[in-house]
């Protein structure tokens, strides 16, 4: 039979283990989180390219519109009539750049668009996201990572230029 003595004793071990899985417990349970809220940034990276890249194709690259560009990565990069429009769609959700970021801290500048022969049904569009930090949210760890290029590319579709006019139906 266990004594009094015995009970007294086992008291404080008992607090102790309690302490020792409650810390470890909720220190899982923080990395989990933390792992999580960092893979929803990368996709909601990934969003905001997408989203970019569809309004892009559809935006002129040149003046006039419907003018195919080259593909040279130091000319087609960061031109064309509608860059703060695309730029502004992939980061907030619209081409007037109002309302807050999709994404916690991105800016417009982390939005490059690429053209590659681009032209009315011709070409792609990639647009990407280079330089954009991500803050770690464990408490007690101040931690900044700059995320790895999100890109998107897509075809071409009307490139900014309006179809011509319809003749009239033959009889």
């Amino acid at each position: 039979m266990i004594d009094q003595t015995e009970k007294k004793s086992e008291r404080g071990a008992t607090l102790l283990e309690f302490t020792f899985v409650a810390v470890t417990f909720f220190t899982m349970l923080l990395a989990i989180t933390s792992g999580a809220n960092f893979y929803f940034t990368q996709n909601a990276l990934v969003e905001a390219t997408r989203r970019g890249a569809r309004f892009a194709a559809t935006q002129a690259a040149t003046n006039p519109a419907g003018t195919i560009t080259a593909c040279d990565p130091n000319t087609t990069t960061n031109i064309g009539p509608s860059l703060t429009a695309i730029r502004n769609y992939a980061v907030y959700g619209n081409a007037a750049g109002t309302g807050s970021p999709l994404v916690g801290n991105l800016q417009p500048t982390n939005v490059n668009v690429q053209y590659c022969n681009f032209g009315v049904g011709n070409g792609s569009v990639t647009v990407y996201i280079t330089g954009y930090d991500y803050s770690v949210v464990i408490p007690f760890i101040s931690r900044t990572i700059t995320m790895p290029q999100t890109r998107t590319t897509v075809r071409a579709e009307s490139a900014g230029a309006l179809p011509g006019p319809c003749g009239s139906p033959s009889p």
